[in-house]
């Protein structure tokens, strides 16, 4: 986990940041350093994870499934433990500690939104802070929907879990995203919004998949972060 430190006003918020890879590899800079240092210029402390990868997502009779222990959500449990552990000297809010998510690490950051539970042994008194975020940002996330129940069907898969706890979530996704249909985040949205979690969704019709922040000729490249600044103004955060 990388620290960067606000420039300028602290808000007191902090952002963790998951990027992406398909739980092969992760996008360090495109999903990673680049978002942090668009987070610090807003006043917000920002997290880089690194989390464990490569992880095999094992098939079961010809349909993959999840791992019984995910690597990376026990690493995203732990950071933002230590997040709120060492609050003070980061000079963060502990109850204003967020995460942004892209494509694999969306899914992380939608896991980590819906439980409480470790499947690792606790260490120490950071294991022991909540590593449930108090905000989330899931940016064109996979592995949610079970698309085996026909084309319109908003079924989640079945190790996809719902919280009535789960933190205010603002999703992001292009219609034309050719790896993760924009059915992914809808399926997800109304059964958060069913378990009564305020969501709020911005769909372009184009931007395809793995945008991050690089603007393109993709209106969604280059506005997103600003939807994304007033949606946490919005939660009094910024």
């Amino acid at each position: 986990m990388t620290v960067y430190r606000p420039k300028g006003r602290n808000s007191g918020a902090a952002l963790l940041v998951l990027p992406g890879g398909g739980f092969e590899v992760l996008a360090l800079d495109l999903e990673g350093t680049e978002i942090c240092d668009w987070a610090v210029q807003r006043g917000m402390t920002c997290a880089v994870l690194k989390y464990r990868v490569p992880q095999l997502w094992p098939t079961e009779n010809g349909k993959q499934r999840r791992p019984k222990i995910l690597l990376g959500l026990e690493d995203a449990q732990r950071a933002m433990g230590l997040l709120r552990q060492q609050a003070p000297s980061y000079g963060i809010d502990p109850h204003k500690i967020g995460v942004i998510g892209f494509s694999a690490g969306a899914y992380l950051a939608a896991s980590m939104s819906n439980t409480d539970a470790r499947t690792y042994p606790l260490a120490d008194a950071a294991d022991h802070q909540s590593p449930r975020p108090d905000f989330a940002i899931v940016a064109y996330t996979a592995r949610m929907l079970d698309d085996s129940k026909g084309r319109n069907s908003l079924e989640l898969k079945p190790w996809v879990t719902i919280s009535p706890k789960a933190p205010p979530t603002l999703i992001l996704h292009a219609m034309n995203d050719p790896m993760d249909a924009v059915r992914q985040p809808l399926a997800y949205a109304l059964a958060l919004s069913d378990a009564g979690v305020p969501v709020d969704i911005r769909i372009y019709a184009t931007g395809g998949h793995a945008f991050g922040m690089r603007p393109t000729a993709d209106p969604i490249s280059r506005e997103w972060p600003g939807q994304v600044q007033q949606w946490l103004q919005n939660l009094g955060l910024l």
